[in-house]
């Protein structure tokens, strides 16, 4: 990227923390805010970071989303919850699902925890990695928060990115960490490559025509492609059934474009199951036992013009690394609706 600013984790942390607390959001809940939207960026995932800041507080400002949500459940048995989101920001829901996922995993082996009235929450691997701080696999599954994509065949727009994460502890490797759309690619990247004047590939959206689309300034004429063709188209729908149906969220033609519409609510659904190592092996020796298998991928013999193989999470743990210490660069556009922001939030700029 070209003229951009450089900001550190920490000053982009409480640049957020600020931007939600002028809006009325409690300490408490602005922090966390701050620090899960600064985390997708220190993770490089930047269409889900402080890209999407503007719009939440657009959306808060309208009446749209709650600034401080009464999460709550509303259906619960010995390993599974439903919670309420109250209409808050999708990171403050998930992230309590989580804890409560956790909580129930840590009695019952496996908890498989579902909301709805939630809203756009960041980030796949956010909410995957979160069990892994009590030794557990995560999985998390959301319906994405505007439909980009037809049903395999067709042009009617009732399908979103639904992507899944999956997080599996190591010991001394970085944790696998599976964060995928069911497109080629999601739409967060189509949005940053309008920001940033680049052209997209061929091979993520097509027109309706079924014509290759790579000018992202006209994506809203587009359609997302599914990954293996009917395969992603299979698992947008059986996600968004059992993240959204399943758990009485929107799914389908009831999903809200939440960057078109600031004031509906858009009742996006999540789920997150919480696995508990314990209950099927040795904590650390699976974890020696997956340190072994990334020796045994990274060890493969390689086809030609490939210089290393990779693993799920390897990039994510590289990229945290570098932005830990080198910190945030913030593109032009991006940099100057951010200063736009504080300025009518009466706060510092970033």
């Amino acid at each position: 990227m070209t003229d951009t600013r450089n900001v550190t984790a920490d000053r982009l942390q409480g640049f957020i923390a600020s931007a939600f607390r002028a809006c009325g959001m409690s300490d408490g809940n602005a922090n966390r805010m701050g620090t899960l939207m600064a985390k997708a960026d220190i993770g490089g995932q930047y269409g889900h970071g402080v890209f999407r800041l503007p719009m939440y507080i657009k959306r808060i400002r309208a009446g749209g989303m709650s600034v401080n949500p009464d999460i709550k459940v509303i259906s619960e048995r010995t390993a599974t919850a439903l919670l309420d989101g109250g209409n808050g920001p999708g990171h403050l829901v998930m992230s309590r699902a989580a804890e409560l996922a956790a909580e129930k995993a840590r009695n019952c082996g496996v908890a498989w925890v579902g909301a709805r009235y939630s809203n756009h929450a960041g980030p796949a691997f956010l909410y995957a990695q979160m069990p892994l701080a009590h030794d557990m696999i995560g999985l998390y599954v959301a319906v994405g928060s505007a439909n980009h994509m037809p049903p395999w065949g067709g042009t009617d727009l009732l399908l979103s990115t639904n992507p899944i994460a999956v997080a599996i502890p190591s010991n001394t490797r970085p944790d696998i960490v599976l964060d995928m759309a069911t497109t080629v690619a999601a739409y967060g990247k189509v949005k940053t490559a309008a920001d940033r004047g680049e052209t997209m590939p061929e091979g993520w959206m097509i027109d309706k025509l079924g014509q290759p689309l790579t000018d992202p300034t006209r994506s809203s004429e587009g359609l997302l492609l599914p990954i293996g063709g009917p395969k992603g188209y299979g698992l947008s729908l059986i996600f968004g059934l059992l993240a959204g149906t399943l758990n009485g969220a929107a799914f389908g033609k009831d999903v809200v474009d939440f960057n078109a519409d600031a004031r509906a609510t858009t009742n996006t659904g999540h789920f997150i199951i919480a696995l508990d190592i314990a209950a099927f092996a040795d904590v650390e020796t699976f974890k020696a036992q997956i340190d072994g298998i990334w020796d045994e991928m990274k060890s493969s013999a390689l086809l030609p013009g490939v210089e290393e193989i990779r693993l799920p999470g390897e990039r994510l743990a590289a990229t945290t690394e570098d932005r830990e210490a080198n910190g945030i660069l913030i593109p032009k556009a991006l940099g100057n609706r951010l200063d736009a922001l504080a300025v009518e939030l009466g706060i510092e700029r970033l």
